[in-house]
């Protein structure tokens, strides 16, 4: 089959892989369907991960094609959508809904890789999810980004306890910010703020349920946060970047007493400990257990409630997606999907 392997940083190659193989009574193997580019995966491609000959994707959507004898819930033949973290669904912390710390986490790109034409998925019964029938092909975005960018923002919105009666303000207008938009809008809050520079992702925000736009970065932005709640900051905000920047940007539009949630992967964030101390927040985030919320994002995707395909603004075939990759660490595109 063919796949796409990150030899080292910017270099992005689609070769030749072998077939992927029941290995374990629990697996199931998928042919896929879609994939995408996440914003992750530029982490190793500007070499602030490690890669070397690294198996590249971790959000996927597909048709199951062979289970492992052991598998029960999904069948030969289902259309499922997949969590970009592999849990049993099971285990003490999964039933508690932290399904991205299930004691069998595995990120789905170590080892398996998803932008290609099949994976293997180990614990399927928990990580993959059965849509009601097969998809219309309109419907194929959509149900590609609940397996990760829109479970990450409507982790991040809920982890901000985003509501009714609630002001949101959402740090990054990636995919993942847009998403939680999305998620703010959907669980009912009063006042949502995108905080963008760029017109067409502002547009899109303003779609998906942002009432308003700051522009403003760092201080200026909490103080521009600050001035649309009437000095208090948001009661609820979600960091969907994972910078120095952007994070202390978030902590500071925070209220007293108010709801953090962070899902940008913050790799070199240094949080001073008395600035948090005395903000007076609650903090909650980390990987999205995803595989908690599919089965509610998927029947609001069926139902054509939402539609977070549109986060997609350029589409590529599999064989082109080094020019994804480049096109999204350029910023000519906010997410890329990758067709099969």
């Amino acid at each position: 089959m063919r796949g796409v392997v990150m030899y080292t940083a910017g270099d992005v190659r689609v070769e030749e892989r072998e077939d992927p193989k029941i290995i374990e009574p629990t697996d199931a193997i998928v042919k896929l369907s879609a994939t995408c580019i996440c914003g992750s995966d530029l982490w190793p491609y500007r070499g602030v991960e490690p890669a070397d000959h690294t198996l590249m994707g971790h959000e996927y959507v597909g048709v199951v094609e062979e289970i492992g004898s052991e598998v029960k819930n999904v069948r030969v033949g289902d259309f499922v959508v997949g969590s970009f973290v592999i849990s049993d669904n099971t285990c003490e912390i999964c039933r508690a809904g932290f399904q991205s710390k299930c004691v069998h986490a595995e990120f789905v790109h170590a080892g398996i890789g998803t932008q290609a034409e099949k994976a293997r998925i180990p614990y399927a019964d928990g990580t993959l999810v059965a849509t009601p029938g097969r998809p219309d092909p309109e419907l194929i975005p959509a149900l590609l980004a609940a397996s990760d960018v829109l479970g990450t923002g409507w982790y991040a919105a809920v982890a901000a306890e985003a509501g009714p009666g609630k002001t949101v303000a959402v740090v990054g207008d990636g995919a993942v910010g847009l998403m939680a938009v999305l998620a703010a809008k959907q669980l009912g809050a009063e006042r949502i703020i995108a905080m963008s520079r760029h017109p067409e992702r502002q547009k899109l925000a303003r779609y998906y349920g942002a009432t308003d736009i700051v522009e403003e970065r760092g201080e200026a932005g909490v103080e521009r946060i600050k001035e649309l709640t009437d000095g208090l900051g948001a009661h609820s905000v979600v960091e969907a970047v994972g910078t120095q920047e952007s994070f202390m940007q978030a902590v500071g539009a925070t209220r007293g007493g108010g709801h953090l949630g962070y899902v940008g992967v913050n790799y070199d964030v240094r949080i001073p400990g008395i600035q948090l101390f005395f903000a007076g927040i609650h903090t909650l985030g980390g990987p999205a257990p995803v595989r908690r919320f599919l089965p509610e994002l998927i029947q609001l995707i069926w139902d054509k409630k939402i539609d977070p395909g549109k986060v997609f603004d350029l589409t590529l075939p599999l064989e082109q997606a080094p020019e994804g990759y480049k096109a999204m660490d350029e910023r000519r595109a906010t997410k890329v999907l990758l067709t099969l």
